[in-house]
């Protein structure tokens, strides 16, 4: 029997190849595609004029542009090419340069893209100037190719500081710090080269809205995942926030007891019993009350930690960092099972050797399906929609539910449901001025790089609506 995953060739650094016709077809096809192919209705851009400022002269050469931007949902790259193609030309046309310039930026996209999103994606991202990274390991010509974009790119480059998508239209996970060294590196290079351009990162805040509230289809759909958990059909169908947010609430209870017995019997991890942990929750505030949401997250986050404990331990990995980080560190030790630079001559194996690559590449697709559970969940808190039980917030985190349960199944995450037709809001926020804070960096780089994510951190958050 051929193994569902088999060992392949090593993952490539894909160095960007920008060619100048998909610049004047793409603004032509963006609209039809996001029409035809998502939810998204409308695209709107608040403070418009920043952007256009900071591109306008980045184009006569007075600064290097870095957009960060967050990442919500898998459509944000699509959301930023319409900004760029389609919104930002009228608004340069306004300015004092005559003809404007071409509207467009470099970006960095994660290596694995192109592994669930095909050949197409593949072909694709290189040609709109786009550049390849590796995050799980130190990938030398993806931060050399970024860091050259970032010094001499033809245009801005464009990067999502959070990482991953996280699912959550209101809640911006920890950034990774890859941002704010990317300015101090071009900074530094300007330096070098005794160029006079400023280095700028610009916030670009990214929500996404219903047009009509889709209640009935989030009690739908909470129904459906209520059904794949064994829970009893409901006879209260009602659409009332409270209502729906205690079967929410009941649904993650169940989801918890269902995992964290699996990871007890089935991975011997030593998760604790729900009264345990209740009561040394109540001891560690005193003997208050337990926050029922409070028990909630923090039983999440054993369970997390307990998943990722079983890859680990799998590939030998010391666990090490925050979730994301182990999940990364996770993810980069199974591509290095699966792609593998022995296999770069494929041609030379014979039958049994390249059978027990195909052997470890599937073993280690299965151990990697933990660590894509805690991707799902590695943003939730336990309080998102209790503080706030808005329709964007119940869809958010029934959608990531949706995403968990697909993949226990076994299912197709590509099918996932669409509840309703949306508008997407980016917001342009001031820029940082990364030569401010040079000398800093200068003296101490961990505390500047920090520092600079600190601020970039308060920025997105506050373009939040």
């Amino acid at each position: 029997m051929e193994s569902p995953i088999q060992a392949q060739p090593p993952l490539d650094f894909l160095a960007p190849n920008l060619q100048p016709w998909l610049l004047r077809l793409g603004p032509l096809i963006l609209p039809w595609w996001i029409r035809s192919q998502t939810a998204i209705a409308k695209i709107e851009a608040e403070n418009l004029q920043v952007l256009a400022q900071a591109y306008g002269d980045f184009s006569q050469g007075k600064n290097r542009l870095l957009l960060a931007f967050r990442h919500p949902s898998i459509n944000d790259p699509l959301c930023m090419g319409y900004l760029f193609w389609n919104l930002l030309p009228p608004a340069l046309k306004k300015g004092a340069l005559q003809p404007p310039p071409v509207s467009h930026s470099h970006f960095m996209y994660d290596r694995g893209i192109p592994l669930w999103g095909g050949d197409f994606l593949q072909w694709l991202f290189p040609r709109l100037g786009g550049t390849s990274i590796q995050r799980g390991k130190l990938d030398r010509p993806g931060l050399r190719s970024a860091r050259d974009l970032m010094l001499n790119g033809q245009y801005p480059l464009a990067a999502a500081p959070e990482g991953a998508t996280n699912g959550h239209n209101e809640l911006i996970s920890p950034l990774e710090p890859g941002i704010a060294q990317l300015g101090f590196w071009c900074a530094e290079d300007l330096r070098k080269a005794q160029r006079p351009e400023q280095t700028l990162i610009l916030p670009v805040g990214i929500q996404y809205f219903y047009l009509t509230p889709p209640w009935r289809e989030i009690e739908n759909l909470l129904s459906q995942l209520e059904n794949d958990c064994g829970i009893g059909p409901t006879t209260d169908h009602s659409l009332g926030e409270a209502r729906l947010y205690e079967r929410l609430y009941s649904l993650g209870e169940v989801m918890l007891d269902l995992m964290e017995n699996f990871y007890r019997q089935f991975y011997q991890q030593n998760l604790p019993a729900v009264e345990d942990l209740a009561q040394s929750l109540q001891e560690n505030f005193n003997n208050l009350e337990t926050d029922p949401n409070q028990l909630l997250a923090s039983r999440l986050q054993n369970l997390l930690h307990a998943a990722l404990t079983v890859g680990e331990e799998y590939f030998q990995i010391t666990p090490k960092g925050t979730l994301p980080d182990r999940c990364r560190r996770l993810e980069q030790a199974g591509w290095d099972c699966i792609y593998r630079e022995d296999l770069r001559d494929e041609q030379t194996l014979f039958p049994v050797k390249k059978g027990l690559a195909d052997r470890i590449a599937e073993e280690a697709d299965l151990r990697m399906w933990h660590m894509r559970l805690v991707e799902n969940f590695v943003a939730v808190t336990g309080h998102y929609v209790k503080e706030k039980p808005t329709v964007e917030r119940f869809a958010d985190t029934l959608l990531l539910l949706w995403n968990v349960i697909t993949r226990m199944k076994g299912g197709n995450l590509n099918n996932r449901p669409i509840l309703g037709r949306q508008r997407v809001q980016l917001t342009i926020g001031e820029p940082i001025l990364v030569d401010d804070h040079y000398e800093d960096y200068k003296g101490n780089r961990k505390l500047a790089i920090a520092k600079v994510t600190e601020v970039l951190q308060e920025k997105l958050s506050a373009l939040i609506i």
